[in-house]
């Protein structure tokens, strides 16, 4: 173990070396080459082409900052609108790690304890059938170890249900998340647009965020961009499922966002503002066994997958409703990520696509020439572990 150390550490300050002549025309790769942004945007031109994606926006966050921001196509095909700096995006699930934050702030006001149970804050009637659901606290809720499904909706009966003793095992879980925002509006005696007034004091407004919400304001309505289905046709409203979702609170899918906006976020995070230290650790460290593979653990922590790779410290988010789909990765330790939001069924494939291209370099044979394979068992890993994490998301559809 000392050995593959001290090989890998040597390997990154390589790395480091060759980097101190980087330009500003270029981002970092994941182990630190420099990638022209010239080759970004043809990759993301072909990969949009590849997968029929009408609009993207991107940025890259390197050393806690954003390096390249960018945004292609169409926001609206039929009216051949481009995407634009403005163009609002449904962020699906990482609305997810961004509501969890939202809590931790609860958490850390005494307003909220993790562990003590919803129902003694605010019961529940739609499960109140259920005594076992009186055992469900908010770190399980965020860990997705509730026990409810992801939504009722998914079933003919339509009806909440447990399908499991609380706090035993990992099951992905909309509902759960949703349960714990209906608790938060109880604590503030107030109804869904005080909850997003006080998620814009919270934590939009101290980040910096002018433009996400969870509750779409008239900027958010004027921006925002068509969705588009997986054979790229527009999905009108009268054939949308999940209209009524775009127009609520929902805690787990409903926010709206664009990526630059939503990088401040991401870059708060790296640099653990907004909350303590402690209350980072508590929101970062693994709290679910996702799936034990044959290379890693995949856990989930309290709103992230975590993949347990060595010498990393990555965590994934991807979101996918219905005609917008979005990804972000970021190794906090690093400083260094990216997050992307289309209006397709395909921005989570992009994103693992990309995650690997980040990996890799455009120029493949130099890099295995020089890492060798130590640093392709890693790329693999984190491969494997984007692909396997997008599997989830994308089965559970937000």
């Amino acid at each position: 173990m000392k050995l593959k150390k001290k090989v890998f550490y040597s390997l990154i300050l390589f790395s480091a070396l060759l980097n101190s002549c980087s330009s500003k025309n270029t981002i970092d790769s994941y182990i630190g080459f420099d990638i022209s942004k010239e080759s970004i945007d043809y990759y993301l031109n072909q990969k949009m082409e590849d997968l029929d994606i009408p609009g993207i926006s991107i940025a890259f966050i390197n050393n806690g900052k954003v390096v390249y921001h960018t945004t292609k196509g169409f926001s609206n095909k039929q009216k051949q609108l481009p995407v634009t700096n403005k163009t609002i995006f449904e962020a699906a699930s990482l609305s997810k790690p961004l509501f969890t934050y939202f809590v931790m702030k609860y958490v850390e006001e005494g307003k909220l304890d993790l562990d003590k149970p919803l129902f003694q804050y605010l019961p529940y009637p739609d499960i109140e059938n259920d005594d076992r659901y009186k055992k469900i606290t908010a770190r399980m809720v965020l860990s997705h170890r509730s026990g409810f499904p992801n939504w009722r909706s998914d079933y003919k009966e339509n009806k909440l249900f447990i399908q499991f003793e609380p706090g035993t095992t990992y099951f992905y879980s909309g509902e759960g998340y949703q349960y714990l925002a209906k608790v938060l509006k109880h604590i503030e005696n107030t109804d869904w647009n005080g909850l997003e007034l006080k998620f814009q004091e919270k934590v939009a407004q101290p980040i910096g965020m002018k433009h996400t919400v969870f509750i779409q304001d008239t900027y958010a309505k004027e921006n925002k961009a068509a969705p588009y289905d997986e054979n790229g046709q527009w999905i009108k409203e009268k054939n949308d499922p999940q209209r009524l979702l775009r127009q609520q609170f929902v805690a787990p899918a409903s926010a709206h966002s664009e990526s630059i906006d939503f990088s401040k976020w991401l870059i708060a995070l790296m640099n653990k503002k907004g909350l303590k230290t402690a209350t980072y650790n508590e929101m970062f460290k693994p709290h679910s066994l996702v799936e034990k593979m044959e290379y890693f653990d995949l856990n989930y922590t309290l709103g992230f997958f975590n993949p347990d790779i060595p010498f990393t410290n990555l965590y994934i988010g991807g979101g996918n409703n219905y005609g917008f789909t979005s990804f972000f990765t970021i190794d906090t330790n690093k400083k260094w990520g990216f997050v992307l939001f289309t209006n397709s069924e395909y921005g989570e494939k992009l994103g693992q696509d990309l995650s690997y291209y980040l990996l890799t370099g455009p120029n493949k044979t130099k890099l295995y020439l020089i890492l060798g394979f130590i640093l392709i068992l890693l790329i693999i890993l984190i491969r494997d572990a984007t692909k396997f994490i997008i599997r989830k998301i994308t089965k559970r559809k937000t």
